[in-house]
Order: structure tokens, then sequence, then C-alpha cells
């Protein structure tokens, strides 16, 4: 008589040698259509996503880059001073005060204002940023200024942003072609006799560089020694927390010093803080993210429940609730990284389409692409930890 004996069968340990990612791209496989949908869905948000962050990087980078050309270690300005485009001036006289400082090298004056620029093409007017530098100084490190700052001591002359928008005429492209321009600045005629880069911002559509003599010709209301920024230049030994230090306990509080790097912080804390731009870019980021995991999670809400029975089967089998969400939960990550990859490309083609029609800083690097997929990451990982609840409460019993 043959014994039988009553021995179960370990279902699970025989079944490691399946992958749970292999299982999991035969079940995305094997309905194309939906999985197509969810590509397209995660490829959506993750565009709108790097959209946001991009016009956000571009508001900071071109709102400083102004800051980042201050051809000095220090800087003074007015204690009411918020911006570039929400200006209040001060004294000259702060300025040669801080001359006097041991460690400073040079001090020079930087005048800024928006006056009426005249098209000279169709005669329109626009509101153009003025630049007003002392010649003798390289204030400025911007292309195109320092070959052409001497060209400023002639009366009325001023350098043109070559990055202004199409509005203000085909200026660089015309004066490249060897045409002499000529036109009408708040009712006074200048000729522009150079050409430098400097990016538009979402405040300031074009720029023009002029002597300081020749800004107080061009904005007449401008009251005699107003000064916008002060630019403190150190001698190559000095300290400059020890300058700062100084100044700060030398000059008045109607203005306050700051570092130029400070500088360009207080610039991007404005933009972020104090108007609705940088919030508006924040929550276009979050609405892609909230989009893009309400996708997901019907996408694999479906995806699961058209799979139950095959679920219940598998936990019937001995197979534990783990197993079955690390399949949903790689079911998520392959989505993630599939949807991924074409929304990278699409969007690095948005940035320069968008650079192109309105010449704003806008460049794809690594950091972001990193952040963005990091996020899809996780949009997908919640979407799965919430989609696999009905796999932990699926009874086999229930199902079948």
């Amino acid at each position: 008589m043959t014994k039988i004996i009553d021995k179960p069968i370990n279902v699970t340990a025989k079944s490691k040698k399946k992958k749970p990612l292999f299982l999991s791209w035969l079940q995305l496989r094997k309905e194309r259509v939906r999985l197509l949908v969810a590509i397209a869905g995660i490829s959506f948000a993750d565009v709108l996503m790097f959209l946001q962050m991009g016009f956000r990087g571009a508001l900071f980078s071109s709102a400083v880059e102004l800051h980042h050309s201050i051809n000095g270690e220090i800087v003074i300005l007015s204690s009411r001073y918020r911006s570039l485009i929400s200006l209040d001036r001060f004294t000259d006289r702060r300025l040669y005060q801080a001359a006097g400082l041991s460690g400073v090298q040079s001090v020079s004056p930087i005048y800024l204002n928006f006056i009426q620029w005249r098209n000279p093409y169709n005669k329109e007017i626009w509101d153009i940023y003025a630049i007003g530098i002392n010649p003798e100084h390289q204030v400025l490190n911007i292309k195109g200024v320092a070959e052409n700052r001497q060209k400023l001591r002639e009366p009325d002359t001023v350098l043109f942003n070559s990055g202004s928008r199409n509005e203000f005429g085909a200026i660089a492209k015309n004066f490249k072609a060897g045409e002499s321009i000529v036109t009408e600045i708040d009712e006074r005629q200048f000729q522009v006799r150079g050409l430098f880069q400097l990016s538009p911002t979402f405040g300031i559509n074009a720029h023009l560089i002029t002597s300081d003599i020749n800004f107080l010709r061009m904005v007449r209301s401008r009251q005699g020694g107003l000064i916008d920024i002060g630019v403190v230049k150190l001698k190559p030994d000095a300290d400059v927390n020890k300058v700062l230090a100084e100044l700060r306990s030398l000059l008045p509080n109607d203005v306050k010093v700051m570092t130029r790097q400070d500088f360009a912080k207080a610039e991007v804390a404005f933009w972020n803080a104090s108007t609705p731009v940088g919030y508006t870019f924040d929550l276009g980021v979050v609405i892609a993210f909230i989009v893009g995991a309400v996708i997901v999670y019907q996408i694999l809400y479906s995806d699961v429940t058209d799979h139950l029975p095959e679920y219940a089967t598998l936990k019937a089998m001995g197979f534990r609730d783990r197993y079955l969400l690390i399949v949903v939960f790689q079911e998520s990550l392959i989505l993630a990284v599939l949807g991924f990859i074409p929304a990278t490309a699409m969007a690095w083609g948005i940035y320069e389409i968008t650079h192109i029609a309105t010449l704003l800083p806008m460049a794809m690097d690594a950091g972001r692409i990193t952040f963005v997929f990091v996020l899809t990451a996780i949009m997908c990982s919640v979407s799965a930890a919430i989609a696999v609840r009905k796999i932990q409460t699926a009874d086999p019993a229930d199902i079948f």
C-alpha cells in the first residue's frame, strides 16, 4: 500500500524565479492602449512641470543678470530700494564717503531709469531701460560694453542691447549691416554707436547703456546728485566683510550696504515673494504634479481592478501582499520612466522655441532634469500606494 504524504506545495518558493519586474512589464504591455494613454498623461504632466520650472528659472536668472555683471564687490543702495523695476535714489555723497576707506580702490555710480524710446522705423514709442555709467570706469562686465564704452564719451551716444525684443526695431541687425542709426529719446536725438548683450526680463523688454552725462541729458527730470546704485570696488588684499562692516557703521541709515551676491539674492527674493509671478510658477508645478498623480492613479486602479482575479489567485496560492505590492509599484516606476523620456525631449524643444520667441534665458540643465524625474517617480509611487489598497483588501473567497 502506497503511503500518501499530505505535504503542501511551496508555490511561493518556486515562483521566486518569476521576477516581479517581468510580471509588471507583461501586465502593462498587455493593454497597449492603456499603456499609451498612461505615457501620454505622465508626459503631459512632466512637460507642464518643466515649463513652469523653466519660466521660473528664466525669471530669476534674467532678473539678476545685471547684478552679476557689476564690477565691484559691494553695492550701496537706497534704504527704500526694492528691485530694478522699483527704483529709489540716494545722494552721491554717500558714495564719496565710502571712497575714503582704506580698503576701497574705487567707487562709481550707476544711474537707472525707464525712458521713452522711439522706434526709428515705425516711430512707435516704447519704454526702454536706460543704464548710465561713468565711461572712465569698467563698471559692468557685459559683452560689448568694454569694447565700446569709450564711444560713450561723445555727446548723445548710446549702446543698444542686441537682446532687445522686436518692437524696438531691428537695431542690431541694421547696425551690423553698417547702417547709421539715429532715434529720439525723450524728444532728443541720440545715435547708436555700439551693441551689447543682456537678456530681457519679465519687467524690462530692452536696455540701453550711455554715459552718466548723456543719461542726465536724456532724463531731464532727474535731479543732479542722485544715483541708483553705488559700486564699490575693493583693493585686491582687502577683506570684504571688514570693509562691509566699516561702511555700515560709517554711512547713515538712508542707505543700505550689501555684497554683490546679496544684491542678487534680494532681487530674486523680490520676484519670488513680493510679486505673484514666482508664486504662480510654483503653483503651476504643484497643479501639474496633482494632474499627473490622478492620471497614473486612474490607470493603475483600472489595471488592478482588471487583474483582481489573478491577484486573488496568487494570494490563494500563498503569495504575500508584499510581492503583489512590489508588482504594482514597479508598474508605476516603469510608467514614470516611459513618460519622462519623451517629456524631456519635448520640453527641451519648447525651451528652444520659447528662447527664440521671447529671448528669455530658457535652458535645460541636469539639476532640473533630475528634480523633475524625482517628482515623477514620487507622483507615480503615490498613485500606486493608493491603488494597491484594492489588492490588500481583496479576499479570494469573495472574488470567486
